[in-house]
């Protein structure tokens, strides 16, 4: 390689350059993290090589002790991170240190708005925590060799955080990564020794692995001394302490480690288990969302241990994706340290494990529901829309899963004020044998479903479902302490079980019957457009509304499904009538054919614009429409 190829100055990902000036303006007043996010990024990097030695005892190169050095220079204005993990080669450094090669970035940055404490939160949740070191240093230069590799493959990396950075291959003996930070002249807190032990012992004293700093000299008799190293933190694994020696601060901060977030976690989950089975785990619900949660290909935030040797992380055979905001650890003594995700898939331990573990976090927000009403809507707000798929996907806990589960209703007006199914029940009519529920685009949409006149008229409340996840979710929820969950707008609804009397249902019998040629009529206009043309026993006030079958996807859903590519099944929606609307009851009189096809065709579009539908030719609707007002 020659040496112009060896070293070039490159320009930071666009992303990476609207990052690096948003943090180091947003987070200021909490600059100490870097240091936190430094020492955790060297952490992982030993436990990735601790990992790897296992199958290749070579690439420890005869040093097995792993270790993070920490140490500053008064003179030279320099604070240095050391560790002898994994290390990088010139790809990686230039994958991880110069661009940002995750889904959602554009749309993550969209969300910043200037404002420091919200901007603060959402770079939280993002987890960039090696671009922090800017927030403290004018020029940040990174040395570092992958294991295994020769020495003359050395990285060093520099940049002063201006839009571009500065690669070149180097001869580095040590392996491992070596973070130098070039100090602005207001960031001298961090170079004093007793500062900088009080900033590990708060955010790092629970890595596992040792935290090495150089000893401070003390008189003047230690002057001519060596200066020796001393270990900072405990060095043990939090999870393994007992939990009457762990403080809340510490778990916190060893959420803030375990999960690259910003801001505490909402609650936690420490239990150990022994006998037939021996394994630790420390599982937290987060307060925020990160900023992937919704990119259901990434892995999960649980990480597997063997013995406090880190094996992986992102092991999704832990936690099922309804889950996926949980995050922590897993630390196993039965597993065998070679353990693959592959072994991972058949294991009956790791089942068991899960099982337990999925059990764990629904316990947790059963109580958090029960107890602190509050705080459980807040979780709900955050992550209601993922634990929506749980019914979907956990057949064994459909019913626990079902239970925390949240809905707006016409019970109430306002989006945020929602029931639970246990709530509907306790509030159903005497007779009532079902839970009724709309689903449509919106809140708006839903709670304005003509579908909802009769349920109104009778007094019984109906689940409002505007959220393109409801219809997915409830097609697999059909029932709920011995409840049927059934769709408001599908099949054809039974008059005495919402509560109508004798009269309505005599009244209803007369319409069908005096109605049935207007009903041929208008079958007859729209033809192959609708499965059927019937009496509606739904509307009260709208003159029309469509209906699927009782087991079809609902409108709106063969929608989302259609524009995303996804072959569906569909049958034609039967359009309803009102039969004591005024236009229904001027058409039954009308003996132009002619009219009466425009009238069933304005019928059918208005329906359809009702449930949010796009009309195939808007400019045909406009045209009969018109048409229809000139002539009244």
């Amino acid at each position: 390689m020659s040496v112009a190829a060896q070293k070039e100055t490159r320009e930071f990902q666009t992303e990476v350059r609207q990052l690096l000036d948003l943090m180091i303006h947003s987070l200021y007043s909490n600059r100490e993290i870097f240091l936190r996010e430094l020492i955790s990024n060297a952490s992982d990097a030993a436990d990735k090589l601790r990992f790897q030695a296992l199958q290749d005892e070579n690439l420890l190169e005869g040093d097995g002790e792993l270790a993070i050095h920490v140490s500053y220079d008064k003179d030279a204005r320099t604070l240095t991170v050391r560790d002898n993990g994994v290390g990088m080669n010139r790809d990686e450094v230039q994958e991880n240190l110069g661009t940002i090669a995750r889904s959602g970035t554009r749309e993550f940055l969209k969300q910043l708005s200037g404002d420091q404490a919200k901007d603060s939160r959402l770079i939280g949740q993002f987890g960039v925590g090696f671009y922090s070191a800017f927030i403290v240093a004018d020029h940040v230069t990174v040395l570092t060799r992958k294991a295994g590799a020769p020495a003359v493959e050395g990285v060093r990396w520099e940049s002063a955080g201006d839009g571009q950075y500065v690669i070149e291959t180097v001869e580095r003996p040590q392996r491992g990564t070596e973070v130098i930070l070039q100090l602005k002249e207001d960031a001298d807190e961090f170079l004093d020794g007793y500062r900088l032990r009080q900033i590990i012992r708060t955010y790092s004293d629970h890595i596992d692995l040792p935290i090495r700093m150089p000893e401070e000299a003390h008189g003047d008799e230690e002057q001519d001394k060596e200066p020796g190293e001393e270990t900072v933190n405990k060095a043990n694994a939090l999870w393994m302490r007992p939990k009457n020696e762990i403080s809340d601060e510490q778990y916190i901060e060893f959420y803030k480690h375990v999960a690259h977030d910003f801001e505490e976690p909402l609650c936690w989950m420490h239990n150990k288990v022994e006998g037939n089975q021996s394994y630790t785990s420390l599982l937290y619900i987060p307060r925020r969302a990160p900023f992937d949660l919704w990119d259901r290909d990434t892995g999960h935030g649980v990480k597997l241990y063997v013995k406090r040797v880190f094996i992986m992380d992102d092991a999704d055979q832990l936690m099922p994706r309804y889950l996926r905001f949980v995050r922590g650890v897993i630390d196993s003594d039965d597993l065998p340290l070679n353990v693959s995700r592959e072994i991972l898939q058949h294991n009956r331990q790791i089942d068991r494990i899960r099982a337990a573990s999925v059990k764990r976090v629904l316990d947790q927000l059963e109580k958090l529901a029960d107890k602190e009403p509050e705080r459980y809507a807040d979780f709900w707000k955050t992550f209601g829309r993922v634990l929506k798929e749980g019914p979907a996907e956990d057949f064994g806990n459909r019913e626990r899963i079902a239970g925390l589960l949240r809905f707006a209703s016409t019970h109430s007006d306002q989006p945020d004020e929602t029931v639970s199914l246990k709530d509907y029940i306790g509030r159903m009519k005497d007779g009532q044998e079902a839970i009724y529920y709309v689903t449509a685009d919106s809140f708006n949409a839903a709670r304005n479903s003509p579908h909802l006149e009769v349920f109104r008229k009778h007094g019984i409340e109906v689940l409002l479902l505007g959220d393109p996840v409801d219809e997915w979710a409830v097609s697999h929820l059909q029932e709920f302490d011995g409840k049927r969950l059934v769709s408001a707008a599908k099949g054809e609804l039974d008059l005495e079980k919402l509560g109508a009397s004798e009269e309505d249902k005599a009244s209803q019998e007369q319409a069908e019957e005096a109605l049935k040629p207007l009903v041929e009529r208008l079958q007859k206009a729209l033809g192959d457009k609708v499965e059927a043309v019937r009496i509606s026993r739904r509307l009260t006030d709208s003159p029309a509304c469509l209906v699927v079958g009782e087991h079809e996807f609902a409108l709106s859903m063969q929608r989302m499904l259609k524009a995303a590519g996804h072959p569906f099944p569909s049958g034609k929606p039967s359009l309803e009538v009102n039969p004591d609307h005024v236009l229904v009851e001027r058409l039954r009189n009308l003996d132009d054919e002619a009219r009466v096809e425009e009238w069933a065709h304005v019928l059918y579009d208005q329906a359809l614009l009702m449930e949010g539908g796009q009309l195939e030719d808007p400019a045909a609707f406009v045209q009969r429409v018109n048409s229809l007002l000139a002539r009244e």
